[in-house]
């Protein structure tokens, strides 16, 4: 049997690799790897969440030291000469040790890698460089590519998208930013440390974060205005963007219903990716990608041999599920080859958003209120403000909220935090749904004083509603 696995090089890529090799030599006959990176790595390592962190750290503590009354004195600037050199360096790193674990495997007997771009020229038959490759199974995981959208004159208005913001050593004095989702709301105060005074965010809906509940969004809304000095023009729609005659650029919106025009020096792209399939012949094969062409069990509708993870099946963009996607792909091209049943794969809510610089990240597990509704679960949702805990204001730090939704038997099903550390506890609140705990029962411990204190107050809290 052959395996042959298209973006070997990514997080998706190199899970499925992984489980599978060490079965060449008893199930699998040849295990081919296919990747023309460049420097390879993945989207994570080379352009996402690795870089995007590396560079938002520096604008934290500008803006840490900034805000403390506390301090006295001009606040330093970011070198942004710096921050790019540091993140090269530390990213390069990053991608040598994920380009030698691919290699470790291609020094197995009957695995191999090729630096090569791959293209389909039949059902499971690969052009890969000058060697064309007929697979029993053919794995694709090439990632997601920036999606530019459909407006009238962006093809002629520069831009920047967000591989350009982390690669920049110099920024405008003003910025128009397309695109407020985990991109945007990461990279826009960010943007205001590093020097762009005045910033406009066009937001669709009347707040950010789709997958939180409403009070989280009005929250964030109101640290960026107030601590970053951030625009957001809500419940707002554009129309079309042109260049201004200095070089700058015009966006025309409607605006809760009335037209309106922004100017500033430069736009800024952060509206999301799309799978990256340009380029691969898809349209030589019998697969039709689209919305729901991937099976929950990773296989594509239109041929049970293909597997499809990460970005690019259009599921769910994070790199932890793209890991987890890849695992349960290869569990499941052995057992379509044993024709045994697939699994699905399914994974709890978990997403962390590095939201103001992580001075206030917000994080999600499990169900949320509205969730648990949808669900048609019976719950109580308690509510805590991090200011109702000391510790908070201790670290200078006392904006933010978290709620926790129980079920009306204890179990904790969901948990959401918008404050200082809460991408640390998510994982606690992880394994508290995963292991369905009840919240009776969860030790009201922390030390003090520390941050965790709000857990114990929202299991406090939920052990009352429930009792």
């Amino acid at each position: 049997m052959h395996v042959l696995i298209v973006g070997a090089y990514g997080s998706a890529g190199v899970a499925v690799a992984g489980e599978l090799a060490p079965h060449v030599g008893t199930e699998i006959d040849r295990l081919t790897l296919v990747d023309d990176g460049d420097p390879g790595g993945g989207l994570c390592i080379l352009r996402g969440c690795m870089p995007s962190k590396e560079v938002i750290s520096a604008g934290e503590h500008r803006y840490r030291v900034r805000h403390d009354h506390r301090l006295v004195g001009d606040p330093p600037e970011v070198d942004l000469d710096a921050v790019v050199e540091t993140k090269d360096d530390h990213v390069l790193g990053f991608a040598e040790h994920r380009r030698a674990a691919v290699h470790d495997l291609a020094d197995r007997e009957g695995v191999e890698f090729h630096h090569e771009t791959a293209t389909f020229v039949d059902d499971r038959v690969v052009q890969v460089g000058d060697e064309r490759m007929e697979a029993d199974y053919v794995v694709i995981a090439t990632g997601s590519a920036h999606n530019v959208p459909d407006l009238p004159g962006i093809e002629s208005v520069p831009y920047s998208t967000s591989a350009d913001v982390l690669d920049a050593t110099s920024l405008p004095e003003s910025g128009i930013v397309m695109g407020f989702g985990y991109v945007g709301l990461e990279l826009v105060p960010y943007l205001r440390e590093s020097g762009v005074d005045e910033i406009t965010v066009i937001e669709h809906d009347a707040r950010p974060l789709d997958e939180a509940d409403p009070d989280f969004g009005d929250e964030l809304l109101d640290i960026y205005r107030d601590e970053f000095d951030v625009e957001i023009l809500t419940n707002s729609y554009e129309q079309s963007v042109e260049q201004t005659a200095d070089g700058g650029v015009r966006l025309h919106v409607e605006r809760d219903g009335e037209p309106e025009t922004v100017e500033a020096e430069e736009l800024f792209l952060f509206t999301g990716r799309r799978p990256a399939l340009d380029g691969l012949g898809l349209d030589r094969t019998g697969l039709e990608p689209g919305p729901d062409w991937v099976r929950d069990t990773m296989q594509a509708r239109d041929d049970d041999r293909v597997f499809v993870v990460g970005d690019v099946n259009g599921k769910e963009p994070i790199l932890h599920v793209a890991k987890e996607q890849g695992f349960t792909a290869a569990e499941n091209v052995l057992a379509h080859a044993r024709g045994e049943e697939g699994v699905a794969y399914e994974n709890v809510h978990h997403h962390v958003v590095f939201s103001a610089l992580a001075t206030y990240p917000y994080a999600r597990v499990g169900h949320s209120a509205a969730s648990a509704v949808e669900a048609g679960l019976d719950h109580h949702v308690v509510t805590r403000r991090a200011s109702d805990d000391g510790v908070f204001k201790t670290k200078d730090a006392p904006r933010g909220l978290a709620s926790l939704v129980v079920g009306t038997d204890g179990t904790v099903l969901g948990y959401q935090g918008l404050h200082l550390h809460a991408d640390v506890m998510a994982k606690t609140m992880q394994l508290a749904v995963e292991m369905g705990l009840d919240v009776r029962e969860i030790p009201d411990r922390s030390y003090h004083p520390t941050t965790p204190e709000i857990l114990d107050g929202l299991v406090r809290d939920g052990a009352s509603a429930v009792e």
